[in-house]
């Protein structure tokens, strides 16, 4: 049994009246209560494997990756929520899980400003820290203890977050609003060939990109590869592919819909693998599309935050496009994308790990970054001064094998709230999932749209 967030937040506030430290330094630190302990360099977690303690992918409840905070004297501790007794501490320059009653449990928690911390060795000049990167290499697993800076800061983020009730239609801004989202939304057998024949057995999706609109999916995932032909929608390649569909025509099905519905709201996603001025060409061919293209990085979105979405809508910017593409290399290429529209995902999104594991048998639904490897580290914790990236959370398998899919969208909603939320710190806006038609995925949208994270 659950508790509510409710009684948790009322408790912690309890409980720290009674055991937290009256002096004016520790009142920036976080009330007694269960949290994660994340680096804000990585998003990973502080875990606990056989006294080691490791920067692991966030695992909600799984991985013993919670800590109970306390205070102790002047100084606080991370008592494990799976092992009474013991706690987050040290030996020598490694962290540890230590008896709790030691003197090498003990933190001195300081706020870094943004809702980051940094946890001080008492009477010591001595972090908490990842420790540094190797070159070509990901920031190793052991965590470390070293000098300040910006691998000793950290999130302390709540295991069950206090929420707040989801603002008035008219109020809410689009980083507040979940959206159901299509993953290869092209692959549907209903629209065109997507694949060699033995691929198209496996459909992503079972319904035409019309018939999504019609079912309330505002988020599309579409992969793009280029022939002579221009941008065609392919899962791979477009060899052997019978009757491909090319991406200006999925992309006037969306104006058209829009220009019928003029409250409603799409996104697109594109896996691109296309030369910036193919992409720009096939754009060019969509009636219409200029009408309705958002382009948030001509309204002052990064310095100020995510516009309402009803001003948007009112606006009639109501169309947003994304690719995964590189920015340099179309630098290089001396075209960017946004220079006709669409956006670079990595500016303005976090997204975790695609894959939850093969199309059949065990799952893997721990959150973290797609975007974190030997070359690149964008955490799916990334928050700017008053721009707050907008959050895609994929949950799929390497293969949509109906039945697994429907199982899978069953669990959506749960895995949303005490998985992927806590990770990012913020509460998904894009639900990517196969066969939305199954499991009723659209429930944990409406689930989702009941509240706001803070």
């Amino acid at each position: 049994m659950r508790t509510p967030h409710v009684l948790l937040a009322t408790a912690a506030v309890l409980v720290a009246a009674v055991v937290a430290p009256s002096a004016d330094a520790t009142a920036a630190v976080p009330s007694p209560g269960s949290y994660y302990l994340q680096s804000a360099t990585t998003g990973l977690n502080a875990a606990d494997n056989a006294g080691a303690v490791e920067q692991h992918r966030p695992k909600g409840d799984e991985d013993r990756q919670q800590w109970r905070l306390a205070a102790s004297g002047s100084s606080y501790i991370l008592e494990s929520t799976n092992t009474a007794g013991s706690c987050l501490g040290r030996s020598g320059d490694q962290a540890r899980t230590v008896a709790c009653t030691g003197s090498d449990a003990a933190w001195e928690i300081a706020s870094t400003g943004d809702d980051q911390y940094s946890l001080k060795v008492p009477g010591a000049d001595r972090y908490l820290t990842v420790a540094a990167k190797p070159s070509g290499a990901n920031y190793p697993a052991q965590l470390a203890v070293g000098g300040s800076g910006p691998l000793a800061t950290w999130y302390l983020t709540p295991v069950a977050a206090p929420t707040a009730p989801m603002p008035p239609q008219d109020q809410r801004t689009l980083d507040q609003v979940t959206f159901l989202t299509a993953h290869n939304a092209y692959a549907n057998g209903v629209d065109g060939g997507f694949a060699p024949p033995f691929v198209n057995l496996f459909p992503n999706q079972t319904r035409g990109i019309n018939q999504q609109l019609a079912d309330g999916v505002r988020g599309f995932m579409l992969d793009i590869h280029q022939t002579p032909d221009g941008a065609i929608l392919c899962h791979n390649s477009c060899t052997l592919v019978s009757k491909p569909v090319a991406l200006w025509v999925d992309l006037q099905r969306m104006v058209d819909f829009l220009k019928a519905h003029p409250d409603q709201f799409v996104t697109v996603f594109l896996e691109d693998y296309v030369d910036p001025g193919v992409l720009k060409s096939e754009l060019a061919r969509v009636s219409g599309l200029s009408d309705v293209l958002y382009r948030p990085d001509r309204t002052g979105v990064r310095q100020n935050g995510w516009p309402k979405l009803a001003d948007l809508i009112s606006a009639d910017r109501r169309l947003l496009i994304f690719t995964d593409h590189s920015r340099s290399s179309d630098e290089a290429a001396g075209l960017t994308r946004d220079s006709f529209g669409v956006m670079y995902q990595r500016e303005w999104t976090v997204e975790n790990y695609w894959s939850m594991g093969s199309g059949v048998g065990s799952s893997d639904w721990s959150c973290y970054s797609r975007w974190y490897d030997a070359d690149t580290d964008i955490p799916l914790t990334r928050t700017e001064s008053g721009f707050r990236p907008l959050f895609v959370m994929n949950h799929f398998r390497d293969a949509a094998v109906a039945a697994t899919a429907t199982t899978d969208n069953t669990k959506l909603a749960d895995r949303a709230r005490r998985f992927c939320q806590p990770a990012a710190r913020k509460k998904p806006n894009f639900l990517a999932v196969d066969r939305y038609d199954l499991g009723d995925p659209a429930s944990a949208v409406d689930a989702l749209n009941s509240y706001t994270y803070p």
